[in-house]
């Protein structure tokens, strides 16, 4: 395992050994035993969190990915010291932060998202944070608003320009917020913002995903006062100093559930050693619905098919929803599923976008800006593709893509692994943002993957 923590010589290295194309011989039966980590949407969260203590902390579990080789940079931007202690573990130091360079920092973070959730720790710390605009996938505009209005609403003083953002307060108190949209970014922003202002926060309309509570375990781990209670009222009471803590993320739920596709796609059996059942209990409902089957047991999950995979009327939406996350994957899945499925996407607006891959492959998706669903929908009458009616099932043959973003990236691998032929997928170190290892794992289950 190369170190997270050098980002230039890994980016160099990782240039050295390997392209950013992969072709893939579809068509396999693809058995055998992968690993899965931590979350990604955890993990990244928590290092942010380590900031807002000047005593070390340890991490456990942390996927080698790129987007923690990319915190881990932007830890050491603001004065932070970052050391992997064995595979999988991290300290974190943070006894002496200073402001960033916010150029140096929107180059370290790239389309990372990460940089706005600095501003509790360094407001907390320095009373000011300089923080870059932001980036992320290409799913549809993500705007800051909720981030920067609970900020104010806490008495900090934003200043935007072009490329950057000051934000200022002395001391954040505490406040009620109400959130027009359960925002994980937003509710992450609240928490990391609140545990250490004057005063009550009242959160509603809070996101509470497994990475959510993740982040709120370590938290309180760290001496943080948080209620979360029903409705989606997340109650947090300021302290006056936190200290560091020892924490084992949670595994990522969104790669077992591309695994556990690849497994029904392609009719084989993948142990997936760390899967946890609570986390995927709404994907495991689902997958067992269409055809999948899947035991837990042994550390992890075992997933196949079960039999004949069968069509579906399926909506996303926030947890304890169908994650959206899962949404991608499962579109391949139901390309070869009897029957006409329907697929209502209500978080984001663009995320039907690769789809056009698919069909060149020789899916048959069609997308429409109607909601093909009973989900109150942000989207309605506002002319975005958001259902899908998937047809199938439908042979799949190789073809030449490019990765849009992670989790169409990932998706395009499933489908890649049921086509007929070869496919080549240019991007893959996009998907090496949020899977770890994912051409060692493919080969693991039996993937022929062809040298460029």
């Amino acid at each position: 395992m190369f170190g997270f923590f050098n980002i230039q010589s890994a980016i160099i290295n990782l240039t050295m050994k390997k392209s950013d194309t992969v072709v893939i011989e579809g068509g396999k039966k693809l058995t055998g035993t992968i690993k899965v980590r931590g979350a990604k949407n955890a993990v990244t969260k928590i290092m942010v969190a380590a900031l807002l203590s000047e005593q070390p902390s340890t991490i456990a579990n942390v996927p080698d990915i790129e987007d923690v080789r990319v915190v881990s940079e932007m830890i050491r931007e603001v004065g932070g010291e970052v050391k992997e202690t064995s595979d999988g573990v991290i300290v974190i130091t943070p006894a002496e932060l200073h402001q960033p360079d916010t150029n140096a920092l929107h180059k370290i973070a790239g389309t990372s998202r990460i940089p706005i959730l600095f501003a509790g720790p360094l407001l907390h710390r320095l009373c000011e944070a300089h923080l870059p605009t932001l980036g992320g996938c290409e799913i549809g505009p993500r705007p800051v608003d909720f981030h920067l209005q609970s900020l104010k609403s806490m008495g900090a003083e934003v200043e935007e320009s072009e490329k950057a953002l000051v934000i200022k307060a002395n001391k954040l108190g505490g406040a009620k917020i109400e959130l027009s949209y359960p925002s994980v970014g937003a509710t992450e922003q609240v928490l990391l913002s609140s545990v250490l202002a004057k005063g009550v926060t009242e959160l509603r309309n809070a996101a509470v995903e497994p990475e959510i509570i993740d982040l709120i375990c370590v938290l309180q781990k760290m001496g943080a006062i948080i209620e979360v209670g029903t409705n989606r009222i997340i109650t947090i009471q300021g302290v006056d100093t936190l200290h560091g803590f020892d924490h084992k993320v949670l595994t990522d739920r969104i790669e077992v559930a591309s695994w556990a596709c690849v497994a029904a796609v392609t009719d084989g059996k993948i142990f997936v050693h760390g899967a946890q059942q609570e986390p995927m209990m709404t994907f495991l409902n689902t997958f067992r619905r269409v055809g999948g089957e899947f035991a837990v047991r042994g550390g992890g999950i075992e997933f196949w098919r079960g039999r004949p995979l069968t069509s579906i009327t399926l909506e996303t939406d926030v947890h304890p929803g169908f994650m959206t996350d899962w949404q991608q994957p499962f579109v391949v899945l139901l390309t070869q599923a009897e029957g006409s499925s329907t697929i209502h996407e209500t978080v984001y607006e663009d995320r039907f976008s690769f789809t056009n891959a698919l069909n060149k492959m020789g899916a048959k998706i069609q997308l429409y800006q109607d909601c093909l669903g009973g989900t109150h929908c942000r989207f309605e009458n506002r002319n975005h593709l958001h259902s899908a009616i998937i047809n199938g099932p439908t042979s799949l043959h190789g073809a030449e893509i490019q990765v849009p973003d992670l989790r169409a990236g990932f998706s395009y691998v499933v489908a890649a692994l049921v086509a007929k032929g070869k496919t080549t997928i240019h991007g893959i170190k996009t998907i090496e943002r949020g899977y770890e290892k994912f051409e060692e794992k493919l080969r693991a289950i039996g993937t022929v993957i062809i040298s460029e």
